[in-house]
This record gives structure tokens, sequence and C-alpha cells, in this order.
């Protein structure tokens, strides 16, 4: 994606965020609303009422890292399942969807291997 490690977390801000917040602001809901700490290297997604800014946040080792994208049509798709939850974790692809504008929620995944541990 931008090139996040594989297996990086990446959680959902529940509520719709004002999109005018910056470094502090969104490190603060982080922080404070999601009770996670944004050292940690995790994503942290943000989004719009209107459902048409994205922003997300991460540590990357020595400084905090914002990406911002506005939709000039059309809008960003949140999972309807995660509305109420604190945080919500999602996968990264999840993300990728999110951020392509694909309905991860009409999608099906087929099976695959899964080694045991």
């Amino acid at each position: 994606m931008f090139g996040i490690p594989l297996g990086t977390k990446v959680f959902l801000y529940s509520k719709p965020c004002d999109m005018r917040k910056g470094f502090n602001g969104l490190y603060g809901l982080a922080q404070n609303e999601m009770q996670l700490d944004p050292m940690t290297g995790y994503l942290f997604v943000f989004i719009n009422k209107p459902r048409t800014h994205i922003k997300i946040i991460f540590w990357d080792q020595d400084g905090l890292v914002v990406f911002y994208k506005r939709l000039e049509k059309g809008t960003f798709k949140r999972p309807t399942a995660l509305s109420e939850a604190l945080n919500s974790e999602l996968l990264q692809e999840d993300l990728y969807f999110i951020l392509r504008g694909i309905d991860f929620e009409k999608t099906k995944k087929r099976k695959r291997y899964l080694p045991t541990k």
C-alpha cells in the first residue's frame, strides 16, 4: 500500500472525525479516545462524517506520519459492524478496500490454506 510492513495492525476510529485535526489532535484521539498508544507503529484510521475524507496516522520509528485522502466524488465505505466499538481492528486488506472504493462487505473471500501454529 504505502510501504507499511506486513502484519501491521490497523485500527479504525469509530466516530466521525473533524478533519481539521492535525498531528497532535489525531494523536490525542488515538491515545485518549481509542485508548491505544500511537507510538506502537499501528495505523490509526479516521473518517469524517460525510465519509469524503480519510486520515491515517502511524509512528514511523522517528516521527509521526499522516496520510490524507480527499475524494472528489463518492464516499468511503465504513464497516457497519464496527460502528459502535471504541476501536475496531481492521485487516490491511480491508483498509485497502476502503481506500480503493471496494465494498468489502459484499465480497466473498475464498478459502485458503492456513498453517497451524
